[in-house]
């Protein structure tokens, strides 16, 4: 193992660096305070910060604050970030400092050390490059962590989620589509219910996934006002003019999304509103996908003693101790993926109340639980899409053998027959073990003619 350090010294003294990381004394200082969870930031969080610093950089430079080479130093280095080459220097904690200063620190030094190094200098070396002076300018753990909440958010759910989302959709009323003629039972309490077509009863899981899905867009223009210069509470103390209008609109340019400033920077460094809501909106999604698998995963409950009128792909053994056993294990997947997003809701909702005067001081775990839930919705609809629904099977005979014993069909005996007098035969069926056509021929209450056009299922379906 290489235990070779280096020293460093912040305003609390000295500290010993491992030699080969980038990071600095207060990123060391947190990996030593913060031994909670081994989580880390994820990789968009990390790209983010890149984008923050890059755009911070220019920013100075332009409003004279930088020198040219040392600008152009530290956008090459935040660009490093940005494209993931230094991801394992990023080292601190999700459970750290208030508000995240150590994880603004861990991309100040990294980017300050490699800068140093682009430069002609050694890493270490705070002189040629100040983590705080230089590449830390104008700025604030207050708002830079809190816009790249707002960018990691946005791009994930741009890039990855919707477009996962999309094509689960388009792949569930595609499969509505194909088995939109087989006319199957409904069920409302778990009870008979008159019948539907299965393509009917997919197309509303469908459109329950496309409104939550316009929910999340909808959510998305709070998530593009970024108090970028804004920074300890709001004053943009240290900024120059029009330090803030280019650093968000280099944000912009950088991620082609329409970022810009905040209605009100104080708002937006004292709350974590775009977050809040975005998540909410992804509770949602997170709801009906998990409506969605639950009734397909009932639906072909089975193979013999259950519903099974549908079949999802067999893509695992299901036990350990009963031979041939196949469990719905995608549609499982989905379950804890949405019960974890619904977990994660409630811990944003009470990180949000810890706003407090200037500042939120849970700004970490807001992000860790928000980029945690897009990731993994994003990944789960993927999966479920490729490996669930596009294999998914409907059982015509299966369905049609359970309406013609369904006992709900007796809602279609109400205008002939009227409410008791139909409940009466739905009794007299259940209780015999009959069909209601059975019933309704052999009290003569119904002609043959009659009955068969009054208990044909397909004419109860519009």
């Amino acid at each position: 193992m290489n235990t070779k350090t280096r020293v460093q010294r912040d305003s609390m003294g000295e500290v010993s660096i491992p030699q080969s990381m980038y990071y600095g004394a207060q990123t060391q200082r947190a990996v030593e305070n913060f031994p909670i969870s081994g989580m880390r930031l994820p990789r968009s969080f990390i790209r983010a910060q890149g984008i923050v610093k890059a755009a911070a950089a220019r920013a100075n430079e332009v409003c004279g604050q930088l020198e040219p080479n040392l600008a152009r130093a530290i956008i090459q280095a935040a660009e490093e970030v940005m494209e993931g080459r230094w991801d394992d220097h990023f080292v601190v904690d999700v459970y750290q400092a208030g508000a995240g200063t150590s994880q603004n620190m861990n991309a100040n030094e990294v980017i300050a050390n490699r800068a140093a190094e682009i430069l002609g200098g050694r890493v270490g070396e705070t002189e040629r490059v100040h983590p705080n002076d230089h590449v830390n300018r104008g700025q604030s753990t207050n708002d830079t962590i809190h816009v790249a909440i707002n960018i990691a958010a946005a791009e994930t759910i741009h890039q990855g989620l919707i477009p996962a989302a999309e094509r689960l959709i388009r792949e569930i009323h595609h499969k509505a589509e194909v088995f939109d003629n087989i006319v199957k039972p409904g069920r409302t309490h778990l009870q008979d219910a008159v019948p539907l077509r299965v393509g009917q009863e997919l197309s509303a899981y469908g459109q329950s996934l496309e409104h939550a899905l316009d929910g999340i867009r909808e959510s998305l223009p709070l998530l593009y006002q970024i108090g970028l210069g804004g920074n300890a509470v709001g004053t943009g103390i240290n900024t120059p003019p029009g330090y803030a209008d280019r650093a968000v609109q280099e944000v912009a340019d950088r991620t082609g999304l329409p970022f810009r400033e905040p209605d009100n920077r104080f708002a937006f460094i004292q709350n974590t509103g775009a977050a809040i809501k975005v998540h909410g909106a992804l509770k949602v999604l997170a709801v009906h996908l998990d409506k969605c698998v639950s009734d397909l995963r009932l639906l072909s409950s089975g193979p013999r003693t259950g519903l099974a009128e549908m079949r999802l792909p067999a893509v695992q053994p299901g036990s350990s101790i009963m031979p041939g056993k196949v469990n719905p294990v995608m549609a499982e997947m989905v379950n804890m993926v949405t019960v974890q997003v619904i977990g994660n809701d409630a811990a944003i909702t009470a990180a949000g109340t810890r706003a407090q005067l200037e500042l939120n001081v849970m700004m970490p775990v807001i992000a860790h639980n928000v980029l945690q839930s897009i990731d993994i919705l994003t990944r789960a609809m993927e999966v479920f899409r490729k490996r669930a629904v596009a294999g998914l099977e409907v059982d015509e005979r299966r369905c049609r053998e359970l309406v013609e014993q369904s006992l709900a069909l007796a809602t279609a005996l109400n205008p002939s027959l009227g409410y008791d007098k139909a409940a009466e035969v739905a009794k007299k069926a259940y209780t015999e073990g009959k069909t209601l056509r059975q019933v309704v021929m052999e009290e003569g209450l119904l002609g043959e003619e009659e009955a068969d056009r009054v208990l044909n299922p397909d004419r109860m379906i519009p």
